[in-house]
C-alpha cells in the first residue's frame, strides 16, 4: 500500500508536531558496559572484563516516550522508578532529553527496572537484570491513576506499553481505557503475555507474532494462521484495529467489516531488531493523532520500524529521516 501524495505526506508530517501523547507502562534503564578480556579470573573459570566505557539509554516505555519526542510529539511518560542510583540516572536522562518527568513516581519499595549488558571484545557476554515483576501496590496504583486522570483533558493519545513488570495492573488498565473512551481519546496498546486479553475496547492493539502465539496457544506457521489469529483477536478484544507484526514478513492490519491489509516489511538491511516495536507503536499513535487514516498510519509505522532495524542498538527514529525516506520512494 502506497497511496501518499507528497502534499499529503507533508501535511501529516506537520501535524505530528506538538501532539501530546501519554506513554503509560514499565519504565526501564538500559546500561551498557564495554570492555576487553585478556585473562581468566583466578577465582573462577570466568573471563575478567576490563571496562573501557559505560553508557546509559532509555529502555521499555521510556524508549517509546523518546521515540514520540524524536517524531515531533510531546511525550507524557507515566510510570515508576526506584529510589536508587539507577533512578537518579533515569531522571538525568529525562532531563537531558527535555522530557517532563512529572508522571514518573518514585516507589521506595521497588528498584528501578534496569538491564545491564556487558560487552567484551565486541561480544555480548552477559546481561544483568534488576527488577520486581509483581504488581505495584494499591497506593502506587492510585497515585498513577490520579495523575493520568488529571492529564486526560490535554492529551491527543495514550500508549499503553506493557512489559509485564507490574505497572499495568488489571484495574489500572480498565480505569485508563474507560477514561480514554469517555473523552474519545485515541488509545493504542503494545502488549505482553500476562495482560493480553485485558486490553478491551481500545483503538488499536499491536501484538507481535510471539506474543500472539503465546496468548492464543497456537503456532503461526503461514499467512492463513496469521489471518485467523488476527480476526480472533479483533473479535475477542473489540478493538477498532489489530496490527499484527510478523518481523521480516511485515504486518497485517485487521479492522471490523473489512478485509485484512498486508504490508510487507521495509527493512532493506536488517542489522538489529531491538526497539523496532517501540518505534512502530510510537509512529502509529502519532500518525493517527495527526489525522492519518489507519492504512496511512500502518504504512508509516511499518516504514519506521524497518528503518530502525537498519541501525545497531536501540535507536529512535527521527522525524526528518522517516518522512524524507518515504518521500524519496514517491519520486
Amino acid at each position: 500500500m502506497n497511496s501518499f501524495s507528497k502534499q499529503r505526506l507533508d501535511s501529516l508530517k506537520n501535524k505530528f508536531a506538538g501532539k501530546r501523547i501519554a506513554v503509560i507502562g514499565d519504565m526501564m534503564l538500559d546500561a551498557y558496559l564495554w570492555g576487553d578480556v585478556s585473562r581468566v579470573s583466578p577465582e573462577a573459570p570466568v573471563p575478567v572484563v576490563e571496562i573501557d566505557n559505560e553508557f546509559f539509554r532509555f529502555g521499555g516505555a521510556a524508549n517509546v516516550a523518546l521515540n514520540v519526542l524524536k517524531l515531533g510529539g510531546e511525550p507524557v511518560p507515566i510510570g515508576i522508578i526506584g529510589n536508587d542510583t539507577d533512578g537518579l540516572k533515569f531522571n538525568e536522562l529525562m532531563s537531558e532529553a527535555g522530557i517532563n518527568s512529572a508522571g514518573i513516581l518514585i516507589d521506595d519499595n521497588r528498584p528501578t527496572t534496569s538491564k545491564t549488558r556487558v560487552i567484551a571484545n565486541d561480544q555480548h557476554v552477559v546481561r544483568i537484570d534488576r527488577e520486581i515483576k509483581t504488581d505495584i501496590s494499591a497506593d502506587t496504583e492510585k497515585k498513577l491513576a490520579d495523575f493520568i486522570l488529571q492529564q486526560t483533558d490535554n492529551l491527543d493519545g495514550i500508549i499503553l506499553q506493557d512489559y509485564n513488570k507490574g505497572v499495568l495492573t488489571d484495574s489500572l488498565i480498565k480505569e485508563i481505557i474507560t477514561a480514554a473512551n469517555k473523552k474519545n481519546i485515541l488509545i493504542t496498546v503494545d502488549p505482553k503475555f500476562k495482560n493480553f486479553f485485558q486490553f478491551e475496547n481500545v483503538t488499536l492493539f499491536k501484538p507481535n507474532k510471539s506474543e500472539t502465539e503465546n496468548a492464543l496457544g497456537i503456532r503461526i506457521s503461514n499467512h492463513e494462521d496469521a489471518v485467523a489469529a488476527g480476526k480472533k483477536m479483533l473479535l475477542k478484544l473489540n478493538s477498532q484495529f489489530v496490527l499484527l507484526t510478523l518481523g521480516k514478513h511485515g504486518i497485517i492490519l485487521f479492522q471490523k467489516n473489512a478485509d485484512e491489509i498486508n504490508i510487507p516489511t521495509k527493512a532493506r538491511k536488517v542489522a538489529d531488531v531491538s526497539g523496532a516495536g517501540d518505534t512502530v507503536i510510537s509512529t502509529l499513535t502519532l500518525a493517527l493523532a495527526a489525522g492519518a487514516e489507519i492504512q496511512e498510519a500502518a504504512y508509516l509505522a511499518n516504514y519506521a520500524g524497518g528503518l530502525v532495524c537498519e541501525e545497531v542498538g536501540i535507536v529512535p527514529i527521527e522525524l526528518e529521516k522517516l518522512f524524507n525516506t518515504v518521500r524519496k520512494e514517491l519520486e
